[in-house]
């Protein structure tokens, strides 16, 4: 089971540029409103982009949806492990957490 990362912590990484966070909705959902710096990544694809999107398999990586309910993050966590990342998070609130403590989102319009 991947281990879980709290609201505050996943914060204070990005805020520092420690992790790549990644969303596991992706599609209009991602293009709507995801983390700062988030990139798409779901369950389908992970073996096929997951090398190239992730190259270090040792650095930190948080996954999210949209909540507790959801279980794209959860999923997407465990292949990422099994392709062999060693540093793999849940953010398990999910962007419906995120939005609620008034932290700030992108769209496909602000992304980098």
């Amino acid at each position: 089971m991947t281990a879980i990362i709290s609201r505050e912590e996943l914060r204070a990484l990005i805020a520092t540029d420690q992790v790549t966070v990644v969303d596991t909705l992706g599609g209009d959902y991602y293009a709507q409103q995801h983390l700062p710096g988030a990139i798409p990544l779901v369950e389908a694809e992970v073996k096929d982009r997951a090398a190239t999107l992730l190259p270090d398999r040792d650095a930190p990586i948080v996954t999210y949806c949209t909540g507790p309910t959801c279980p794209n993050s959860g999923r997407v966590a465990d292949r990422l492990t099994t392709l062999g990342y060693t540093n793999v998070r849940k953010y398990a609130d999910g962007i419906e957490d995120w939005v609620a403590a008034s932290l700030p989102v992108e769209s496909s319009a602000t992304a980098h």
